[in-house]
């Protein structure tokens, strides 16, 4: 199956998604976002890495950034914050450069590794996309942390790329539907920008209108 570019969904969301699909949700089909802290923080990273007429060479090294990607099988576009070609005799040619190169995505955090994997399978879906445009395969990548000023090598795995498809399956079809998930509370609510939109506080056995009939109750008292 191959998508239609007007129904491409952003290439970043898939990280929003694999966090929590409300927030996904909340930000990609009902078009909310706040800022807080950590999504300043890490905008302000991001705008330093992407400067699309960034390109450098470094002994066997071009480097990249903001290079813009999309596949057309996943449905998915967006941009990675840098892609180097490192000069390999197994790589693909590059157009006006000579010899062959290997393709290494590399993609910038502002915090420290997490627990969960919603990051690396951001990388992983960029991966697909070179894949697929640059017709090569790519083993792995690295997650550039801004927390530990250091590079966390992943490897493109058949259980990430296998996740990745899935994710995106399930993405189109809440995208279509128009359809925000309920809200599943955990601790990882205490970090989300989106705290006063999402009212994590609400059961998710209540629907909104139990949640403000409630509130209307106590004041009445």
């Amino acid at each position: 199956m191959e998508y239609e570019e007007e129904d491409y969904l952003l290439l970043s969301g898939i990280q929003h998604f694999a966090f929590c699909r409300r927030q996904w949700a909340l930000i990609h089909i009902e078009q909310q976002w706040e800022e807080n802290v950590r999504t300043f923080e890490g905008r302000s990273m991001h705008e330093n890495a992407h400067n699309p007429f960034y390109k450098e060479k470094r002994g066997g090294i071009i480097s990249v950034r903001a290079m813009k990607v999309f596949s057309k099988s996943l449905g998915v576009s967006g941009e990675c914050d840098l892609v180097e070609f490192h000069a390999d005799s197994q790589g693909i040619p590059l157009n006006g450069r000579s010899g062959l190169y290997r393709v290494v995505p590399v993609e910038y955090k502002r915090g420290a590794p997490k627990s969960h994997d919603a990051d690396e399978l951001q990388l992983t879906a960029q991966a697909m996309c070179l894949e697929e445009m640059l017709q090569t395969d790519i083993e792995r990548g690295f997650l550039y942390y801004g927390e530990t000023k250091h590079r966390k090598e992943v490897a493109f795995s058949e259980v990430l790329r296998d996740k990745v498809r899935k994710l995106l399956e399930e993405m189109h079809q809440y995208y279509h539907r128009g359809y925000t998930p309920r809200v599943k509370t955990g601790t990882k609510c205490k970090q989300c920008s989106l705290q006063n939109v999402c009212v994590p506080g609400l059961s998710s056995n209540d629907t909104v209108n139990d949640y403000i009939e409630a509130m209307l109750g106590e004041g009445v008292r």
